[in-house]
Order: C-alpha cells, then structure tokens, then sequence
C-alpha cells in the first residue's frame, strides 16, 4: 500500500498508555517510593505483564484474595475498580487503602448507585468475567442485568414500561456498543443511555487510529498483553477494515516472514502497553528493513488524573 519504494513503519497516535492506566501506575510507584516494600495491589494494576513485572521487582505483590494480606498492610485497589463487598473486607481487615480505581470507573460506579436509588433496572454493557465488569456489578446486583450481546437483550425478562438505564463497561467505545444500544433502545424507548463522555475516550481514540493504520498498510501489529481485552479488540478492528494484524508483547513477537510481502506496517498498542516496547518494535523493524517511519495522527489526548488527595496531601 505504500506509494514509495521504501518500506514504511506507520505509528499510530494515539496509542498506549491512558489517562487512567498512567495513574494507576504512577499510584504504585508513588507509595512504593513513599513507604518502600511490600505494598499489596489487588489483581494486576493493569493488564501488561511487563508493567507487573517491573512493579513486582520493586515489591508490589500482586493478590486476588484479601486474606493472603497480612492486616494492616497498605493494599492498592487496581485500576479496574472493586465492589463494596471487596473494599468492606479491606476495612475489616485493617487494610490501609489507596484507591488506583479509573476516574472514568469511578463514575460509572456513581452512576450506577444513583440509578439503582431511583429503583431503575440497570442494563450493563460488558463481557463477563472482566475484573471491571464483576467490581460495577457488585454496586447493584439485584438490578443489574449483563449484557455482552444483542440476544441478551431480546432475553430479557423486564416489563416494557420499565424504568431502565444504560452503563458500560469504559474499555468499551462506540463502535462496540452500538449495536447493542440500538437494540435496547428498540425494546425499550424510554431507556436512559449514556454520554458520550461516559465511552472512554482512550479506547474509542485507539480504534480510530488503528483504522488509520489498516487503510495505510499491509500488515498491523498490536502490541499489548493477551489478556488485555482493549489490545485484543483492537486486532480485531484492523481483521474487519480487511487488514491482517497480529497481537504481540513485545519485539521479539515478529515474525518476519509474515511480512515478506509486505512494503507497510502499522504499529499501534494497547492502553495498558509502555512505551518502551513500541520504540523497541519500531527499532527492530528499522534494523529488518523497513527505513521509513511515519507518525499517524488521529486524534490528542491531553487527559490528566493528579494523584489521589491522600497522597498529595501526606507529600505536603
């Protein structure tokens, strides 16, 4: 696809770290600098095993279940979010908290209280099982109703007239939800559905690019952890704009001869995903023979979270 005779690395921008992600790791690195070793987080911090790894290098441990906390320990709960059941065990488990919980979940959980005292029927939008999904559902479970497809809407077993509002799960965008929507708004006219500032704009940005990148090239590489679903999403963004794109942790994923015939590739990566491993797989394609890299803009992002008030406060 490319026009030159040189082999052309695309990069798209945006890509990588989030607002959200940046702040969830910058919490960890803050209390370990602050208070030293060993600091508890509850599930990975973000899903990238080279940021686990790094963190867990400098003491984080990461758990799954509080009572493998000594109490007392100074635990962070995870970019991810928890449940009300989660954060009343830390309390009765003396456990210091620090809460690295996405501004943009921490939203979504608000939403989801406020709708549940109003007595609507709360429709979810998610994938089961997703640590994100399971800390929302716990704010409400007797009003809440997954939904990961169109079926589930049809399934569903609510009067018409009911009082019924709409959340999602925020590494979802637009794109990913709009058939559901549509479907729910079909059953249910009266449905209060979310803003678009309740879709994480990282994630919806990502997407975006990596369109981009598969207009442009012949092969795309995602870099990011198999159990990140935003990374693996965005593989299957580029499959269906008809471009081959292949997910990878780090350089040492590329696989050469899949790009033999290729003269364009578009490398992007997941939310959770450093830097650093972008620059390195830009460098071993250079190194491989691609000698032109060019940057692809769609979109600036200039969101910032500060620190949470209780360690901006304990710094001063």
């Amino acid at each position: 696809m490319n026009s030159t005779n040189e082999r052309t690395v695309y990069v798209a921008a945006p890509r990588g770290f989030c607002a959200g992600v940046s702040y969830a790791i910058e919490i960890v690195d803050h209390v370990l600098d602050r208070y030293g070793p060993p600091v508890y987080v509850r599930h990975e911090i973000v899903h990238n095993r080279h940021v686990v790894d790094r963190l867990a290098a400098r003491g984080a441990k990461f758990v799954e279940d509080l009572s493998t906390v000594p109490e007392g320990s100074l635990l962070i709960f995870s970019a991810h979010g928890v449940s009300p059941t989660i954060r009343s065990e830390a309390s009765d488990r003396n456990l210091r908290v620090v809460d690295a919980t996405c501004p943009l979940v921490t939203k979504v959980h608000l939403e989801v209280l406020r709708y549940a005292e109003a007595n609507y029927q709360i429709l979810l939008v998610g994938h089961r099982g997703h640590v994100e999904v399971d800390g929302t559902l716990g704010h409400a479970p007797e009003r809440i109703h997954l939904i990961e497809q169109v079926e589930d809407v049809v399934e569903l077993e609510l009067p018409p007239d009911s009082d019924i509002a709409v959340v999602t799960q925020t590494t979802l965008s637009v794109d990913d939800t709009s058939e559901i929507m549509a479907a729910i708004r079909e059953r249910f006219p009266q449905v209060h559905t979310p803003g678009r500032d309740d879709i994480c704009y990282a994630t919806q940005n990502r997407q975006t690019a990596v369109k981009e990148l598969a207009g442009r090239c012949d092969r795309v590489f995602v870099i990011g952890s198999p159990t990140s679903s935003n990374a693996n999403r965005l593989v299957e963004v580029a499959e269906k704009e008809g471009t081959a794109a292949r997910l990878i942790e780090s350089e040492e994923g590329i696989d050469y001869d899949w790009l033999a015939e290729a003269s364009a590739v578009g490398i992007t990566a997941g939310a959770s995903t450093p830097e650093a491993l972008v620059q390195a797989t830009i460098a071993a394609l250079v190194t491989n023979g691609f000698s032109r890299v060019e940057r692809l803009q769609t979109a600036e992002e200039n969101v910032v979270f500060p620190l949470p008030r209780a360690l901006r406060d304990a710094d001063a």
